[in-house]
């Protein structure tokens, strides 16, 4: 039986509070005054910060709350009215934003791709499929790092689909909600710079990273730039107290912190992953960053849910697949806790 007073979730990523760090330096500075909207030198630095990192000194850094509000701004500042945007089946605007990018006139086309992953060959056959002024023109392609799954894409993978784009005229639009963990792990041998090379425009998540909120939208494109801010304040993403984002996101960079989180939060899967299977259990996808998902008999997965919070993925015959998911709070205590009492249910 587990030792926790309380039902530990493994539900998501950001049900902490905040790391220490960025509570110590948003108390530091709670007594100062500064800039609005962005104009602080917090986020100023932080900006800095941000280009240095991904070696994009002409990039324009934009902070936001939250991550639908980056997709939301980005996508309906990239698409004209006739455009449409290119998704996995399992991507976050498709699934889990109550039609955002809908409700601005855009078509979202999905594909199913594989383990959450688009290929250079799905958004081929979506382009393909649109020939002419009666259907909708797509523009964009969705990706994110890590995926849904906790998928995450190789430089081979992505150098692919941004080659693709740049023949036939598609721009790129990666949601790193999870970036840190995706970068960050094992599977991937991307970069920094090579995100800032490889896509047009991008966000980097904070909040399921150790903030309390705030992602930071980062555009590579210059033809994306212009007049990013009269969008951004209408819809309600310019933030007067955008300092606020501005002290995070510059303790996140600034020693490392990012990475530190991202590292420990993979970890953490990759011990629970591994007691898992040394259980005899399988896995609905690969395991390759913070989030997996086990596939469990119902009757254990029922009697886990009443000592952890998890969401049920999917549901299969006399299975079910639950998605775990780690944080930079999560203890090897708490995973090591979790495999015993699977153990002792299986």
């Amino acid at each position: 039986m587990s030792k926790n007073s309380f039902k530990h979730s493994f539900k998501n990523d950001y049900s902490e509070f905040c790391h220490p760090r960025i509570l110590e330096d948003l108390s530091a500075a709670g007594a100062g005054q500064f800039e609005g909207y962005g104009d602080d030198t917090y986020s100023l630095s932080a900006a800095g910060l941000i280009k240095e990192t991904f070696r994009a000194p002409n990039a324009d850094v934009h902070f936001v709350s939250g991550g639908t509000q980056a997709n939301l701004v980005v996508i309906s500042s990239v698409l004209r009215p006739h455009e449409a945007v290119i998704a996995p089946h399992a991507g976050h605007i498709f699934v889990h934003e109550a039609g955002a990018i809908e409700a601005t006139g855009h078509k979202i086309c999905t594909r199913e791709g594989q383990n959450g992953k688009l290929s250079a060959a799905d958004i081929e056959s979506v382009v393909n499929e649109h020939t002419d002024e009666h259907m909708v023109k797509p523009r964009l392609v969705y990706l994110s790092l890590s995926t849904e799954s906790g998928t995450v894409y190789t430089k081979a993978e992505l150098l692919e689909i941004s080659e693709f784009c740049k023949k036939n005229g598609l721009y790129i639009h990666l949601d790193g909600a999870r970036l840190g963990a995706g970068i960050n792990s094992s599977f991937c041998d991307l970069t920094y710079p090579d995100i800032a090379s490889l896509v047009d425009v991008f966000y980097i998540g904070a909040t399921k990273t150790g903030a309390l909120f705030g992602e930071a939208i980062v555009i590579c494109n210059d033809k994306l730039k212009e007049d990013f801010r009269f969008l951004m304040k209408q819809r309600g993403a310019l933030l007067a107290k955008g300092a606020v984002i501005g002290i995070q996101f510059k303790t996140l960079f600034s020693n490392g912190l990012y990475d530190e989180i991202s590292l420990h939060s993979n970890k953490m899967a990759e011990r629970l992953a591994d007691g898992i299977k040394a259980l005899g259990y399988d896995f609905l996808c690969p395991v390759e960053s913070n989030i997996i998902i086990p596939v469990l008999p119902e009757k254990t997965a029922d009697k886990l849910s009443k000592l952890y919070d998890f969401h049920i993925w999917k549901s299969l015959e006399k299975t079910v697949t639950i998605r775990l998911v780690t944080s930079w709070a999560t203890a090897s205590d708490t995973v090591d806790e979790f495999i015993e009492d699977l153990k002792n249910m299986s």
